[in-house]
């Protein structure tokens, strides 16, 4: 069963966060909704449809940063109260806009996560639980890694009070009490939970999860384990999950989920006859949602995928994809009929347009005016921007998204370590590239983007050389006077491709790098998370920890064991190895800390990675082969009029030479780049012996320009 929405703005707002607009329950089956929504401001608003307009219910003054917003009340009854939270502070507002709560958490950190049920508070700062009940504190733990959501089963089904932590290590924490009953591992870094049929569908058990790179999945939980009901991977390359709810859009009688993306995607997932989560809608709104809610609210009996948005200044808003026909527009020769209350709301929409062109006018020559006085000052417009920089497993690049609250004018890109810029297809702007000075200022990339009229958003990937570390910095210059710009930094680690995993094959062979010195724990952590991404930034609870860690771009293992005063780490890579010892002896020797490091190296290492890397040079190499013969054997047929002369070979290489060229312009440098994991490979090796092969690099570069596996690993054992 297909749907058609169309999409109706509701109501501008401020700033918002994720999970901040929540639909008021229906007086009747198919009466209209009221829409709660806070934002950045300080300021909730509360609004319900009339006749086509949006009609405030109430307002409150501006405040501190709102970052969540629940619906509570009474178990049993509709849950209609609202709760905010700002700070370290809770809020609670009657439908009516009445405060009826001020609740101070005392939290050293702000709210970012918050969940109400019945008499029942549940808030999470970055690493630290706490469960309140009617304002008294209750329950509290402290997670390993920073919490990003939190759910709770419901009660009244279970009997008993289940807290379910998304934390940023690819975990869900389940809670009982301070205690952790057990954790669940999921696919990706969860961003968002929400309670499947929104009461934990018919046992109270299953949750949605949605992670930063894009999966969605639903997990059963029970007293003592999980079970995987369904997961959807991210096959297209979509967005980050920040959104979801369930609703029945379709009118199927079985509730859809709704999912809202981080690049503006919307979509409806309906069930088919096996109960799979099937794609039924996608819209594109260009700008991230933020929230999601299924309900009714522009027009009785017509119901609607209500979301809110992040975009322009001063026009964020509230966006409604409806179910209710929409009048077609009349073609050439057509009459055009429109009902008076369309014609009404045409004439308001003229006269609130030429409101704003007039104010427009004003506003220019009030500055032009002050501008020409001798005691102005200008003042710097400030401008939000909500940026990104995460590590993609499948392609072992980081995408950088940039989304800004006014147009972007450009984006000047600047790096001091070799990256190399990957095509996106969303990217629409103009790029233009400046030579630099890498030796004396250590200047590797100056890029620059120079965006169209009302681009907003911006995204970018890169991807970095394992080893080589340093910054990448992005100037956001946008469309607003007088000219101003902001900068962001985004760190670039030693092992950037390296990403979190629960486990590793314990049966690969291993190399060996151990530390002992007179160090800290929180000073050993820290120079874990120098080196490696997405390390939690609070030294760990207790006395050791284990991380395990694959290298996204070829395979590779990592597993980091450190406590005071001790430290051991394993890899299958021996050049993983070396940039650990390099580094880790580097930041010790900076804190003045005297390091004894010992290895333990395995040559049987050396041939296991030169496997991993075999397939992907192997494809380089006949891709490479392939593109540099496209333009011949164009020549070629158009001499000869037709292809048929030539061999399967060579016309299946001009059949497919549209995609293999693209695939080529994907991978810039990929061939070099593995060429250069190569020679590392063959360097590092024998530098753990004491000896210096740099001289026979040469040589080994003729082997690879004739590559064959055997011939390679020979070279290696031979030299």
């Amino acid at each position: 069963m297909e749907i058609n929405l169309n999409r109706i703005d509701y109501l501008q707002v401020g700033v918002i966060s994720q999970k901040t607009m929540r639909l008021l329950p229906a007086l009747g089956r198919k009466a209209t909704q009221k829409v709660a929504v806070a934002d950045h401001d300080g300021v909730i608003t509360c609004f319900g449809m009339k006749k086509g307009e949006a009609v405030p219910v109430f307002k409150t003054l501006p405040g501190q940063k709102i970052t969540r917003l629940d619906l509570g009340g009474a178990l049993g009854t509709p849950q209609e109260k609202i709760f905010v939270c700002a700070g370290s502070e809770v809020k609670g507002y009657t439908k009516k806009g009445k405060q009826f709560l001020s609740f101070e958490a005392n939290l050293t950190e702000s709210i970012n996560a918050m969940h109400v049920s019945g008499a029942d508070l549940f808030v999470c700062a970055s690493y630290i639980y706490n469960h309140y009940c009617d304002c008294k504190d209750q329950d509290y733990y402290l997670s390993g890694d920073k919490i990003n959501d939190i759910v709770c089963l419901p009660a009244e089904n279970l009997g008993r009070i289940v807290p379910v932590l998304a934390c940023q290590d690819r975990v869900l924490r389940v809670l009982q009490g301070s205690e952790l009953v057990y954790d669940i591992e999921v696919p990706g870094p969860p961003s968002v939970l929400e309670l499947y049929n929104r009461d934990g569908g018919t046992n109270g058990e299953d949750i949605l999860y949605g992670t930063v790179d894009g999966k969605l999945g639903l997990i059963r939980i029970t007293d003592s384990s999980s079970s995987s009901k369904w997961e959807i991977d991210n096959e297209k390359k979509k967005g980050g999950v920040l959104c979801i709810d369930t609703y029945d859009i379709l009118g199927d009688g079985v509730k859809d989920i709704l999912v809202g993306r981080d690049d503006g995607t919307v979509e409806v997932y309906g069930f088919d006859s096996s109960n799979e989560p099937t794609l039924r809608f996608e819209h594109v709104l260009l700008e991230s949602v933020t929230s999601i809610q299924g309900g009714c609210v522009g027009k009785e009996s017509y119901d609607e995928v209500l979301t809110a948005t992040y975009t322009k200044k001063n026009t964020r808003w509230v966006t409604g994809l409806t179910t209710e026909p929409q009048q077609a527009e009349a073609g050439p020769g057509d009459e055009v009929k429109m009902s008076r209350e369309t014609q009404s709301k045409v004439a308001a929409l003229r006269a609130e347009l030429d409101q704003l062109q007039m104010k427009v006018v004003q506003g220019r020559e009030k500055y032009q005016q002050t501008a020409q006085s001798s005691t102005a000052v200008s003042a710097m417009p400030v401008f939000s921007i909500n940026d990104k920089f995460t590590l993609c497993q499948d392609d072992a690049s980081y995408s950088l998204t940039l989304e800004v609250q006014t147009a972007i004018d450009n984006l000047l890109l600047q790096s001091d370590v070799p990256i190399d810029l990957l095509d996106v297809d969303k990217n629409s702007a103009v790029v233009s590239f400046s030579e630099c000075d890498s030796e004396p200022k250590g200047n590797f990339l100056l890029v620059t983007y120079r965006c169209q009229a009302n681009t907003t958003r911006l995204e970018l990937k890169v991807r970095s050389i394992e080893g080589q570390y340093g910054t990448l910095q992005a100037y956001i210059t946008p469309r607003l006077q007088p000219k101003t710009c902001q900068v962001r930094q985004y760190l670039i680690k030693p092992l950037s491709l390296h990403q979190r995993t629960h486990t590793i094959e314990q049966d690969r062979p291993m190399n060996t790098l151990s530390l002992v010195g007179q160090f800290s724990f929180a000073e050993i952590h820290s120079w874990v998370l120098f080196c490696l991404p997405e390390v939690p930034e609070k030294t760990p609870a207790g006395e050791n920890i284990t991380f395990y860690f694959q290298n996204t771009f070829l395979g590779t293992q990592l597993e980091a064991t450190y406590c005071k005063g001790e430290g051991h780490f394993k890899s299958d890579n021996i050049s993983t190895i070396s940039i650990l010892k390099d580094v880790l002896s580097k930041e010790a020797t900076k804190r003045k800390n005297n390091l004894d490091i010992s290895y333990d190296i395995n040559d049987d290492s050396v041939g296991h990675t030169l496997k991993m890397i075999h397939p992907k040079l192997e494809y380089q190499l006949l891709l490479a082969k392939k593109v540099q013969l496209i333009d011949a054997l164009k020549e070629l047929q158009v001499h000869e009029g037709n292809a048929d002369f030539l061999i399967p070979e060579y016309r299946n290489i001009l059949d497919e030479s549209a995609y293999l060229l693209e695939e080529y312009k994907k991978q810039p440098a990929h061939l070099e780049r593995l060429y250069g994991m190569i020679t590392d490979l063959f360097i590092d090796k024998f530098k753990f012996k004491g000896q210096n092969v740099k001289t026979k690099v040469s040589l080994l570069l003729e082997v690879l320009d004739n590559y064959d596996l055997d011939s390679l690993m020979n070279f290696f054992n031979e030299a």
